[in-house]
């Protein structure tokens, strides 16, 4: 059944989105969904950057209504890695009054083939996709749609056969999150398995996701975006890309995290804040980076990872993850002298060594979902427990 020409069509706007920092209107009338805005945007122009951060992962459109049948017209936007499988389809989930009821895959739209050997880029276009979720309940009811947290996708319309009523207010507390690749949901299958939207639910919080592919660098914009983004709880899972981009040493590390701290707490002065240091990964954890795909794999069709540093670069002031985790928990205990809303959680206790034997990281660096799934848990009790760093029960009023 397409509603694309009858029944009620709904503006995409900010009152009906959650999770994004910015809508961006498209010269097709559509809806672009951004996870930095545009300033920052403009002084982080990286090719990798530029597409984590408009993928939309944790983005939902939330509202009430009594629609039985609920449309949306999308085009998504993908990379593919020439020699490579083609990675799963997006998946949009719907859920009612947060218990998940049906998703469904994007198809079409564009396609970015790249040649890793040359660095070429084939572009193709293709349709744009309907989704439709039909026999819902008749009953008033909160409905959210998950967008896919893997490719960017634009939102063309949004129809239903009934009218969409946009929330009135925020229930819950607003939790900002920071983080990587392993953030934004890496190997996850569907946009409500990523660990931040599992230990969100958990929690009990409303999540906003700035975890980026590749892309967790303590860049000064993405400092400056969190300290102007309303919110009741923080975290900040800093490292593993500092480590497999190679992109600093110790030296410039400790006073890049002191200044993202800085630029954070400007506006959130006593707003509780986690600092996590990263999750066990054994290729990095006394082997710097930079990370690179494992030749030998990508010629069986795999995607495996290395780390090519040497050990012996540390005392030249290379970072391991070893030595992050040190320079974290240290960093963090010495601003918690003056700053008592500052904490500091190490990550192997959401994954740590006997973990990664039992249950290794498919390709060296990314977790699937069952991890997600225990990185979530873990999280849940260590970070959103009573009396834990961010218990929400400690938040008398959600921002707004």
């Amino acid at each position: 059944m397409s509603l694309s020409n009858v029944g009620f069509t709904t503006p995409i706007t900010s009152d009906i989105v959650r999770g994004a920092i910015e809508l961006e209107r498209t010269a097709g009338g559509g809806t672009l969904f951004h996870r930095l805005p545009a300033w920052a945007r403009a002084q982080g122009a990286d090719s990798q950057l530029t597409m984590a951060e408009a993928q939309p992962s944790g983005v939902r459109l939330a509202f009430r209504t009594s629609a039985t049948v609920i449309e949306l017209i999308a085009l998504r936007s993908r990379v593919v890695y020439e020699g490579l499988p083609p990675r799963p389809d997006g998946v949009i989930e719907l859920l009612i009054d947060g218990v998940f009821v049906s998703r469904a895959t994007t198809s079409g739209g564009v396609s970015n083939t790249v040649n890793m050997a040359t660095g070429s880029v084939e572009n193709q276009q293709g349709p744009a996709c309907t989704i439709t979720f039909s026999d819902l309940p008749a009953d008033d009811k909160m409905v959210e749609i998950w967008l896919p947290h893997n490719e960017v996708i634009e939102l063309i319309s949004l129809h239903s056969d009934a009218p969409l009523d946009a929330l009135t207010s925020r229930e819950n507390p607003v939790w900002l999150h920071h983080g990587s690749s392993i953030s934004q949901g890496s190997n996850a299958v569907y946009p409500t398995d990523i660990w931040p939207a599992v230990a969100a639910r958990a929690g009990t919080v409303e999540l906003i996701n700035l975890g980026f592919g590749g892309s967790a660098l303590l860049d000064p914009f993405t400092a400056r975006t969190m300290r102007d983004t309303p919110a009741d709880l923080i975290s900040l899972k800093l490292g593993i890309n500092i480590v497999n981009t190679d992109v600093m040493r110790l030296r410039a590390f400790v006073p890049a995290v002191h200044g993202f701290l800085d630029s954070i707490r400007e506006k959130h002065a006593d707003t509780p804040l986690l600092v996590v240091s990263p999750i066990y990964c054994p290729i990095h954890e006394n082997t710097p980076g930079p990370a690179s795909f494992d030749v030998d794999a990508l010629a069986k069709g795999l995607v495996h990872f290395v780390a090519t540093g040497r050990p012996d670069e540390v005392a030249q002031g290379k970072l391991t993850l070893g030595v992050i985790r040190d320079e974290l928990e240290r960093l963090v205990r010495q601003r918690q002298q003056t700053d008592p809303n500052l904490w500091y959680l190490d990550g192997r206790a959401l994954y740590g060594e006997t973990d990664s034997q039992e249950h290794p990281l498919p390709d060296n660096l990314h977790p699937d979902s069952f991890i997600h799934s225990l990185i979530a848990e873990r999280f849940n009790a260590l970070a959103f427990g009573a009396g834990a760093p961010l218990d929400p029960s400690q938040v008398s009023q959600p921002s707004t």
